[in-house]
């Protein structure tokens, strides 16, 4: 075992003394500002369509994050990732691209990170899990085509519950639990994912998480002042 996975395993047992809740949460008490977001999904919608017209410029994220080569590199198709904020970071030249979403994430500063997501046609995002509870994962579809019965063709498995989540709706889950994703389509899925800090946390658990997603924030800092890969230019 890792020193990286010892270190989950341990954060897992510390969180699970304070959280009882399950893999899918409820939005209005978790992140109330999923309404802002989701009643202008049409605007960021339009902005991921001009991000789409370079896609190849954006990088993929194993070429962000090496260490999730194994979830990102793992067959022949692409799982780009246009970041707007990491962990309380900005990403000024990109968030400039998107300048309604820009606006929309600076008045909701629960929001950790920010990145616009495209999953290639036949995608296969193997079954993974987040580090630490202390914040949970927002899922606004902007594009997915249909399937020949009407369905929407990308599928979000988590905790082995698959959800179907169609254009303009959204999902907010706890990605510590095991999750994967298909695009079952010949087309382009187009996500906002959205980190947020978790609410109604005991006050050590929120100490806590402010020093875990600080430390994220330092390393990503150090990787954005050094490297062109986040940014499309």
């Amino acid at each position: 075992m890792s020193l990286y996975e010892r270190a989950v395993r341990v954060l897992a047992r510390i969180y699970a003394r304070g959280i009882r809740s399950g893999a899918v949460l409820e939005r209005d008490t978790y992140f109330p500002g999923a309404r802002d977001f989701q009643s202008h999904w049409q605007d960021w919608r339009d902005e991921a369509d001009r991000i789409v017209q370079n896609l190849e410029r954006v990088p993929r994220f194993h070429e962000v994050m090496p260490s999730q080569a194994d979830i990102s590199a793992n067959d022949n198709r692409d799982w780009r990732m246009f970041i707007l904020k990491a962990y309380g970071v900005p990403v000024p030249g990109n968030l400039a691209r998107c300048p309604k979403l820009a606006e929309m994430i600076a008045a909701h500063p629960e929001v950790l990170s920010a990145t616009l997501s495209f999953l290639a046609p036949g995608k296969h995002i193997p079954e993974h899990h987040g580090p630490f509870r202390g914040i949970v994962r927002y899922y606004l579809v902007l594009r997915v085509p249909l399937t020949p019965a009407g369905d929407p063709g990308a599928i979000l498995r988590i905790d082995g519950t698959d959800h179907r989540v169609g254009e303009g709706s959204d999902l907010l889950w706890d990605d510590t639990f095991r999750h994967e994703v298909w695009n079952q389509t010949e087309d382009v899925r187009v996500a906002l994912l959205l980190d947020v800090r978790r609410a109604h946390l005991p006050a050590p658990l929120r100490v806590l998480t402010k020093a875990l997603v600080a430390a994220i924030a330092a390393g990503f800092r150090w990787r954005l002042a050094t490297g062109r890969d986040i940014t499309i230019g």
